[in-house]
């Protein structure tokens, strides 16, 4: 039963993870107006799907740090009441956070979630190093390193647009947005959605515009890609106790309900992430998501647990930092999220644990 239970709630975690998570590597295709809501959606699923199956192969090393071992003593890790409540304390404040729009991070919301249900459990025992070293720099450092990076390398494509004499133009969109995308930007977004901007000019004989486009998708997928790949060993790695289950199987569940979770309920995290950070044309889109394929890449394979939502976000403000079209107050919004994450997700979690533990 309490197997059934742990399989259950680490469902849950997926499903909301899905629905924050999936659409925010295809943003920026649909924030640019490269393609409409539905095939970016489509697109960021079929590449997470496709990063959480590659995880079977390369990403043991998260599924290990985020089962709690070295975090909390292997003697406590036993009791199934505390992968319950890691799951349940997690995907209950993804999901909420979903609800209101607001991208999070469930990297950070499982890490709160094991610090809560862990330090319930165990008290001091908890390993406060293990949480600082392995688990909190990477989340703290990389929003700001996308932001940087997104900057250097967004200054040195415009000169390089400038040398090869591709200018841009901006045009009216004949066709209207469709009812189902809900295009309603910040207030301080300056260009209308009915206008886009586009490149003018040639590379070796073919269309700037259309090498652009290509790119952009590849590296639209390479971010969804990557997401899966680091995201779905992190929620597996609550699955360890459940012993009917091979690590293949845990990934492949995890990835199906990942992608549901995304066609089901992803819209208004969609939105925040494609119309309210800033203003995006389609080269600033593939730059951010550039820095952000770069990022979670490296991480994946390093296996540190960085979130895809510090990431893209970051690379996404840094465009807007260079455009000069970000929205601030936003950003302050979602910050003020990423600091609320942790203390929730732990408060959560404890109470849970300190319920489930009298029960099972």
């Amino acid at each position: 039963m309490t197997e059934i239970i742990i399989i259950l709630a680490a469902c849950f975690l997926a499903f909301s993870n899905g629905a924050n998570d999936n659409f925010k590597g295809v943003s920026t295709l649909f924030g640019s107006g490269t393609t409409n809501f539905k095939s970016a959606l489509n697109w960021g699923t079929i590449t997470t799907l496709a990063g959480c199956i590659f995880a079977v192969f390369i990403a043991q090393g998260l599924m290990k740090n985020f089962s709690g071992k070295g975090l909390i003593p292997d003697e406590a890790l036993k009791d199934p009441s505390l992968a319950i409540a890691v799951a349940l304390g997690a995907a209950s404040t993804v999901f909420l956070a979903t609800k209101i729009g607001i991208p999070i991070s469930t990297t950070h919301a499982i890490v709160g979630a094991l610090v809560g249900a862990g330090f319930v459990s165990v008290g001091n025992a908890l390993n406060f190093n293990q949480l600082g070293e392995v688990f909190l720099k990477p989340l703290l450092l990389s929003p700001f390193i996308a932001c940087a990076s997104a900057i250097i390398l967004y200054i040195i494509f415009r000169q390089l647009r400038l040398l090869l004499k591709i200018d841009k133009q901006t045009h009216l969109v004949v066709d209207a947005p469709s009812a189902d995308s809900n295009n309603i930007m910040a207030p301080g977004i300056s260009l209308s959605n009915n206008y886009r901007e586009s490149y003018n000019g040639k590379i070796i004989g073919f269309s700037a515009q259309k090498i652009l486009d290509g790119l952009h998708y590849i590296s639209a997928g390479a971010v969804g890609f990557a997401r899966g790949m680091n995201d779905a060993p992190k929620i597996a790695g609550l699955l360890l106790l459940v012993n009917f289950l091979s690590v293949p199987w845990m990934l492949i569940m995890i990835a199906v309900i990942m992608a549901v979770g995304g066609l089901l309920n992803s819209k208004k995290v969609a939105q925040t992430m494609s119309k309210k950070i800033t203003y995006m044309n389609p080269g600033q889109g593939f730059t951010s998501n550039l820095i952000t394929a770069i990022l979670v890449w490296t991480a994946s394979a390093s296996g540190l647990p960085v979130s895809t939502t510090h990431v893209s976000v970051g690379g996404i403000f840094g465009i807007g930092v260079v455009n000069k079209k970000a929205d601030y107050k936003m950003i302050g919004k979602i910050a003020g999220s990423w600091v609320l994450t942790l203390p929730i997700a732990a408060i959560l979690s404890g109470i849970i644990f300190f319920i489930t533990s009298n029960i099972i």
